[in-house]
């Protein structure tokens, strides 16, 4: 198979770049290094079967270039932080809703029938459907990160209806692992290497949230992609479990053997769009045969001991909080 990933130098794309290349595949990468890291790709570029291309695909058509002959295309290509939403009201629009239009035109044009979409679990909102499973109704959206991931897959489909492209939209949880730049477990740990005394929380800590370790998730999306049968396919990816943040903090600390006194925001939402309880029934893609191998806790372990042992992610990776 000949893969194009799009955001291959990011946290989840390298991980799956890597994937698809040990699985026998050929893989284009594309990414503007915006945020992703060459260094993620450095095992991926020592392989004849892999190409990088740096390309800016909100800007320029460069993908018309390198999807001739291209079997599937997995995007994940994204701005990936819900928090500064808010802040930068644009960038979701631009990065993820326009974005995927311009794949999608793109595809079309060079007769390129499959792809795979990084969507997320924000897009159920605060449901009261726990777990919530993919048929869920949607509610009011409370993100605008979800919100642009939600009208991308509305594309998506309906670029499938009518182009007769094949689609696997992936509902994704908080994921964690290997080459994570982004999210609370950066956070914290940023916070307790300047201060191991203090650490400031967002919301009072009770918040509830399901994570998935990178190395189940790229399973899961190579599993989907050789079993699933329909048009438009959708799956959520998670683990059967989830944990509050303050149980996180405990791990973290007892890992890295610190007892931080703790000061709270307060409130149940540690950010504007943020959902208190993320919970999701992963039941379809268990049809599959897919089950993940890790737990929160061993997923939220690996995922400091990659930061510890790769300082350097901490210290390049420029963050807006």
């Amino acid at each position: 198979m000949k893969a194009v990933v799009t955001g291959a130098a990011g946290f989840i794309g390298s991980n799956l770049t890597d994937g698809l290349l040990r699985a026998g595949h050929a893989v284009i990468g594309v990414d503007n290094l915006s945020t992703g890291q060459l260094e993620f790709l450095s095992e991926a570029r020592q392989s004849c079967r892999f190409q990088f291309v740096k390309a800016d695909l909100f800007e320029s058509d460069a993908l018309d270039e390198v999807l001739p002959g291209a079997d599937i295309v997995f995007h994940l290509a994204a701005n990936a932080d819900v928090r500064f939403g808010p802040q930068y009201p644009d960038r979701d629009l631009k990065q993820n809703t326009i974005v995927t239009a311009r794949v999608l035109e793109s595809m079309r044009r060079q007769g390129v029938s499959r792809i795979a979409f990084a969507s997320t679990g924000s897009v159920y909102g605060q449901h009261h459907v726990i777990p919530t499973p993919e048929e869920a109704p949607f509610p009011v959206q409370t993100s605008l990160y979800a919100a642009s991931k939600l009208a991308a897959e509305g594309i998506i489909t309906a670029y499938a209806e009518a182009f007769g492209i094949t689609a696997f939209i992936f509902r994704f949880v908080s994921i964690l692992g290997e080459r994570y730049t982004h999210g609370h477990v950066f956070d914290f740990y940023r916070q307790l290497r300047q201060n191991p005394e203090t650490l400031r929380v967002l919301g009072d800590g009770t918040q509830r949230k399901s994570y998935l370790l990178v190395e189940d998730c790229v399973s899961a999306i190579q599993l989907a992609i050789e079993k699933s049968p329909e048009l438009v396919n959708i799956y959520n990816l998670g683990t059967d479990e989830y944990c509050q943040v303050n149980d996180s903090i405990d791990w973290i600390s007892e890992r890295l053997g610190v007892s931080p006194r703790l000061s709270y925001s307060g409130g149940k939402n540690g950010w504007i769009g943020d959902n208190p309880f993320i919970f999701l029934s992963c039941n379809r893609i268990r049809k599959l045969g897919w089950t993940p191998k890790y737990t929160i806790r061993e997923g939220i372990g690996r995922t400091l001991d990659y930061l510890v042992a790769n300082p350097w992610v901490l210290e390049r990776t420029q963050t807006d909080g």
